[in-house]
């Protein structure tokens, strides 16, 4: 006779993780969730280096991943800094989060991990979150002469210059930003709308003709 073996019910990956984390983290501790299968927990921006060295040396989250900006223009603060971090350990991910404002900078963890003196550039160049304590808080995506954070909401599409070689100068020269035309206001009603001529099929709009 065959057995029926009964394995006992699974639990999600991150049952407990939420609230353990919570209370090992205390004050620093804004706010705490599962969102899209990843615990994702939001710390106070000057508290940032003791939250991210208390879940590195406490609770092995030994890597810190990458780091990212994301832009809110109508919050007060409107930046968020998310880092992302990894526990070899227990094969688990975990986001942590802080909000900034254009004058409010944030303290750099590059005394925690030397690789986000490069993420934090990064989040630096695109959004213009300044980071206090970063030994080189330098662009590094874009060119030297850039203006603006490009992943702003409310930077422009065109930029604002743009560069060529120059064979007269013999080196890259910047210019004002000149489109070809002029920027049309689009109805939708048609795709061929600003066209001069008349395309198979579109006859029939005129007149009602076959």
């Amino acid at each position: 006779m065959s057995k029926v073996l009964h394995s006992a019910p699974r639990c999600a990956p991150n049952d407990g993780v939420v609230d353990a984390l919570t209370k090992a983290l205390g004050k620093l501790a804004i706010s705490a969730r599962e969102e899209h299968g990843e615990v994702v927990i939001t710390v106070a921006r000057e508290g940032i280096v003791d939250a991210l060295k208390l879940l590195r040396d406490k609770h092995e989250y030994q890597q810190l991943m990458e780091m990212a900006g994301v832009d809110y223009p109508d919050r007060a603060e409107r930046f968020e800094v998310v880092y992302m971090l990894l526990s070899v350990t227990k094969n688990h991910r975990l986001l942590v989060k802080v909000s900034a404002a254009e004058d409010t900078p944030v303290p750099s963890v590059t005394g925690l991990w030397p690789n986000a003196g490069w993420l934090e550039r990064e989040v630096f160049d695109m959004y213009g979150v300044v980071f206090d304590g970063n030994p080189d808080l330098r662009r590094i995506l874009t060119d030297y002469g850039f203006e603006g954070h490009p992943f702003r909401k409310d930077f422009p599409l065109t930029g604002y210059v743009e560069l060529r070689y120059s064979h007269e100068e013999q080196r890259v020269v910047y210019e004002p930003v000149k489109l070809a035309q002029d920027l049309r206001q689009f109805d939708f009603l048609s795709p061929w709308e600003g066209a001069d001529y008349v395309l198979p099929g579109d006859e029939k709009a005129e007149g009602g003709k076959a």
